[in-house]
């Protein structure tokens, strides 16, 4: 699965390729948005949260395409009338402009919230390591919040901090010469001395 570093820089590439330009086209390739059509639309931006992509879109109403890699998904941006890279089987999300197409590639998730429910799906999440909340007090709080609970386990609990995954998970232990089932109240120590 995808690190939380890996979805900010897609994030910052869709927004790049999208924010402020007017959508030309839709196409939702999942049964539940099958016949939505955001077309005439304008992208605000593309935002990550943890491992979570935010694409704002006004078109008739402030809609927020909420999508997620997880194992296997990626994005990808193309020049008009480029070959994609991927399957177009693969595909679950279009999203066309003037200027370019991104295309979501076997998406774990896919849904259209309204702007106003953006909670609904990542106000679960904790202090995001690359986000402008990120706070380590609060991410110290809810690390201890379950003392007796292996290091390595909680790192990868989003709702105590937001965009590790395994990988950095298992370097954080290593490199911290941390067994992984130590428990986090064994380990935590006062950030701000770090």
């Amino acid at each position: 699965m995808p690190e939380g570093d890996t979805v900010w820089r897609a994030a910052r590439t869709l927004d790049r390729a999208l924010a402020g330009q007017a959508l030309t086209r839709t196409d939702f390739r999942v049964p539940q948005l099958a016949t939505a059509d955001l077309a005439g639309g304008t992208v605000l931006q593309t935002a990550s949260r943890g491992k979570h992509l935010l694409t704002r879109i006004d078109a008739q109403e402030h809609w927020t395409l909420h999508t997620h890699l997880k194992m296997e998904g990626a994005w990808q941006v193309y020049e008009p009338g480029q070959r994609w890279r991927r399957p177009a089987h693969e595909a679950r999300v279009v999203l066309q402009t003037a200027r370019r197409t991104a295309v979501g590639f076997s998406l774990g998730v896919v849904e259209l919230i309204p702007r106003d429910a953006e909670s609904s799906v990542v106000g679960h999440l904790g202090p995001d390591l690359l986000g402008a909340d990120w706070d380590a007090d609060e991410a110290v709080r809810r690390l201890l919040a379950t003392p007796e609970r292996g290091v390595h386990e909680a790192l990868l609990d989003q709702t105590c901090l937001a965009g590790i995954g395994n990988l950095y998970a298992n370097e954080l232990c290593f490199t911290s010469g941390v067994h992984p089932l130590t428990p986090v109240d064994a380990t935590v120590y006062d950030v701000a001395a770090a």
